[in-house]
């Protein structure tokens, strides 16, 4: 692309780019103005464990037009790749400072995904916290095939310059990936971002951690502890630690 092109770290095999929260919003804003349609991911630690074991997930992540580092994991990674990163950029904040971007630009919104309710309290939320925003649909939906024509249409017929998309990962970056094409129109720009548990947060339905915690990178722990059940995905975490230093350590021997 023109313009910004981001320094890319290939963390087992997914590309992460190095991005601050201000130049992750210049490059969806020359997206959004050049035209067609394009495609961001917040790519975790769960991810990059994710597409180890989905080629098609792998392939999609390698396609992207950004893939911003959302995870204390893929900074401390990309620093054992001898290769850091500037910062974190969390998929609810960059969501949040979007819709204040398109906001100043008049750009339209859509929020797709998440429980019944929960996107359009999000998105009442979202209005109010970036005054002049405009949010053009919300559906909550599903990232099942036989849904996929009518939310392509709705989506079609609310014509929104940002896409955000609440189906969790990597549902909602394959759904993404699959149905974006169809949503092209000529002369119009738009992108699409899958943002997890985004609406839930900004919705109040879960809590964040508090900001010290966050700036401490234990958010993921605060998490554990309010979500036992967690456990078991948090285990993915150790062997993703584990494959980063047997990588590192391989590509010592090969120096």
């Amino acid at each position: 692309m023109s313009g910004l092109r981001p320094r890319r770290v290939f963390i087992l095999g997914v590309p992460v780019d190095d991005v601050t929260e201000a130049e992750a919003c210049a490059i969806a804003a020359q997206c959004v103005e050049r035209g067609g349609v394009h495609q961001f991911a917040t790519v975790n630690p769960e991810f990059i464990m994710t597409a180890q074991r989905l080629p098609e997930f792998k392939a999609l992540l390698q396609r992207t037009e950004l893939n911003v580092p959302d995870g204390v994991g893929v900074l401390w990674a990309a620093r054992q790749c001898g290769s850091p990163l500037r910062e974190r950029v969390a998929g609810v904040d960059l969501m949040t400072r979007l819709c204040a971007v398109a906001a100043e630009r008049g750009w339209r919104v859509f929020l797709l995904g998440a429980q019944p309710g929960v996107a359009d309290r999000a998105a009442e939320l979202l209005v109010l916290r970036c005054p002049g925003l405009r949010v053009c649909g919300t559906f909550a939906g599903s990232p099942r095939p036989e849904h996929a024509e009518d939310i392509v249409a709705r989506i079609r017929a609310a014509d929104p310059h940002l896409l955000f998309v609440a189906y969790g990962a990597p549902a909602q970056d394959l759904w993404l990936g699959e149905h974006l094409p169809h949503l092209e129109r000529p002369g119009h720009g738009m992108l699409g971002m899958g943002v997890g548990g985004a609406f839930d947060f900004i919705a109040g339905v879960q809590r964040r951690a508090p900001r010290w915690v966050q700036r401490l990178g234990l958010e993921w722990l605060y998490r554990l502890v309010r979500q036992p059940w967690r456990w078991r995905r948090q285990l993915a975490l150790v062997r993703f630690a584990w494959l980063v230093l047997r990588e590192r350590e391989a590509t010592m021997l090969r120096l």
